[in-house]
C-alpha cells in the first residue's frame, strides 16, 4: 500500500505545482486564432505532455523517495543471520521470477508491512518492516517477499504510471474545459481568459484528481490479486495464504474505528462510509484475497 500512496502523492504534487505554475504564467492558453474558443486538439496534446510528465517523474523518483520517507536501510553487507537469509531469499525469488536482483532493505516500523518499487524490473527495491521480520515466520516472510517480487515481475509500477498518465491528461483536459465554460458563460468574458478561468481550473483540477483516484485505486486492487497469485507461484499457495491470514489476525486485533456521533447525526451511515472508502482503497479486503487464493 505504501508504494501506491507515495506514488499518488508525488504525482499529485507534481501535477498541482505544474498546473498552478502554468496558470499563473499564462502558458498555453489553448485558444484558437479568434481568441474566443478552445483549440481542443492543442489542449489535449498539452495536457498529455504534462499529465504523463507528472506520472513519469513520480515513477523515476519512486525508489529515491521510498528510501528517504521510510528510513529504509539498504542491506549491502549482512549484519546477522536474518539479513543474510533475507538477501538469499530475495535473490532466489528474483531468479525464479526472471528479474534482476533488487536492492533489499529494512525500514524501522513495528507494523507488518513491505513494499516494492522502482521504474525498472531489473532495478527495483524490495523492503520489509522490522515488525514483519520479527513477528512473521520465515515461510510467511518469504511469501510476502514473493508477493512484492510479483509486483516487480508484473511491471505494476510502470503500468500504474501509464494509467496515472492517462488519468492526469483527462483531469487537466476537462478542468480547462470547465474553466473555459465558467469564463465564457458565467463570467461573460468574450476573449482571452480572465482570473475566473484560472481559479476555476485549479479548483476543478483538485476535485477531478481526487475523484479520478478511484480509477487508479480500482486498477491497483486488480494488480494486488495478480501479485498474490505470483506470490503463490513463487513461494507456495499455503505460505501465501498463511501470510495473509497473519495480516488479517493483526488487523482484527486492533480496536476498530467507531463512527463519530456527529456523522451519524448528519445521516451518514457506517455502510455509506465503508463503501465510499472501499472505492479509494488501493488493496482489496484481506478476506477476499484469501478467498481468491483458496479458490485456485
Amino acid at each position: 500500500m505504501f508504494r501506491i500512496i507515495l506514488f499518488l502523492a508525488t504525482n499529485f504534487a507534481v501535477l498541482a505545482v505544474a498546473s498552478i505554475t502554468l496558470n499563473l504564467l499564462g502558458v498555453g492558453s489553448y485558444l484558437d486564432a479568434s481568441g474566443a474558443n478552445l483549440n481542443l486538439n492543442a489542449l489535449l496534446v498539452f495536457c498529455g505532455i504534462f499529465g504523463f510528465s507528472g506520472a513519469l517523474i513520480s515513477l523515476f523518483l519512486s525508489k529515491w523517495l521510498a528510501k528517504r520517507t521510510t528510513g529504509t536501510r539498504i542491506i549491502e553487507q549482512p549484519r546477522n543471520a536474518d539479513e543474510q537469509w533475507l538477501l538469499a531469499t530475495v535473490q532466489e525469488l528474483a531468479e525464479k521470477a526472471n528479474i534482476g536482483m533488487p536492492e533489499v532493505g529494512i525500514f524501522p516500523a513495528q507494523q507488518s508491512n513491505a513494499f516494492a518499487t522502482g521504474w525498472n524490473k531489473n532495478a527495483s527495491l524490495v523492503a520489509v518492516s522490522e515488525g514483519l521480520l520479527h513477528r512473521f515466520r520465515r515461510d510467511e516472510v518469504r511469501a510476502v517477499l514473493a508477493h512484492e517480487i510479483g509486483h516487480v515481475a508484473n511491471g505494476d509500477m510502470v503500468t500504474l504510471a501509464l494509467v496515472q498518465g492517462v488519468v492526469n491528461t483527462f483531469v487537466m483536459f476537462f478542468a480547462r474545459i470547465i474553466g473555459h465554460f465558467v469564463d465564457r458563460v458565467v463570467l461573460k468574458n468574450e476573449r482571452g481568459h480572465g482570473l475566473g478561468y484560472f481559479v476555476t481550473t485549479i479548483v476543478a483540477e483538485l476535485i477531478l484528481a481526487f475523484l479520478a483516484n478511484m480509477i487508479v485505486a480500482w486498477f491497483s486492487r486488480k494488480r494486488e490479486y495478480r501479485a498474490d497469485y505470483a506470490g503463490a507461484q513463487l513461494a507456495g499457495k499455503a505460505p501465501m495464504i498463511g501470510a495473509l491470514n497473519r495480516l488479517l489476525e493483526e488487523s482484527r486485533a486492533k480496536v476498530p474505528n467507531q463512527m463519530p456521533d456527529t456523522l451519524t447525526a448528519f445521516g451518514i451511515s457506517a455502510g455509506f462510509r465503508e463503501n465510499f472508502m472501499k472505492a479509494f482503497a488501493t488493496h482489496p479486503p484481506l478476506e477476499q484475497r484469501i478467498q481468491a487464493l483458496q479458490s485456485l
